[in-house]
């Protein structure tokens, strides 16, 4: 077999079909499309979506949730052993590649051995993590928690907005 004898194998590659060409071809005069309508003319499609003018399913239907932009990383503690830094945190984590470049927090969790001595600040460790953290005589500070949202006063009976507006 030479690179010049290549070919494909006989009838994987089929012509295109050539429509409005006439009627010998059985795809002549409609071309297919039909007779009339909006399908038959050409541009006459209309967007995704559009339901005639009636008010589509994606805006007839209420929008409720979101997506959470928080991205948090998991890191086993095989990854740590095979890491050469001893003091981590969030920035060496992302720096060898241990977790996503767009992760805002990460948390150690107990999968693996550890063998060396190492400092972790600024990252969640579950339990059975820090106690094998600190079995091979490492240590974990706390990580830096956001303080809880302060809770909303409750209201007042009759103090709404339509009271404020007609005040």
């Amino acid at each position: 077999m030479e690179l010049n004898t290549l070919k494909p194998a006989p009838g994987s590659k089929r012509a295109r079909r050539r429509v409005g060409r006439g009627i010998g071809s059985g795809l002549g005069k409609t071309a297919g499309r039909g007779h009339k309508g909006q399908k038959s003319r050409s541009g006459g499609f209309h967007k995704v979506g559009f339901e005639g003018g009636q008010m589509p399913l994606q805006r007839r239907v209420p929008k409720r949730g979101f997506t959470s932009m928080k991205v948090v990383g998991e890191v086993l503690l095989s990854d740590l052993e095979r890491m050469k830094a001893d003091t981590i945190d969030l920035e060496v984590l992302k720096r060898e590649g241990v977790v996503p470049h767009l992760a805002t927090a990460a948390k150690v969790i107990l999968s693996g051995a550890l063998t060396r001595k190492i400092h972790i600040s600024g990252v969640g460790v579950s339990k059975g993590a820090k106690a094998a953290i600190e079995a091979a005589s490492g240590s974990v500070a706390a990580a830096a928690e956001q303080p809880p949202a302060p809770a909303s006063e409750p209201r007042k009976p009759g103090s709404s907005a339509k009271d404020k507006k007609a005040g």
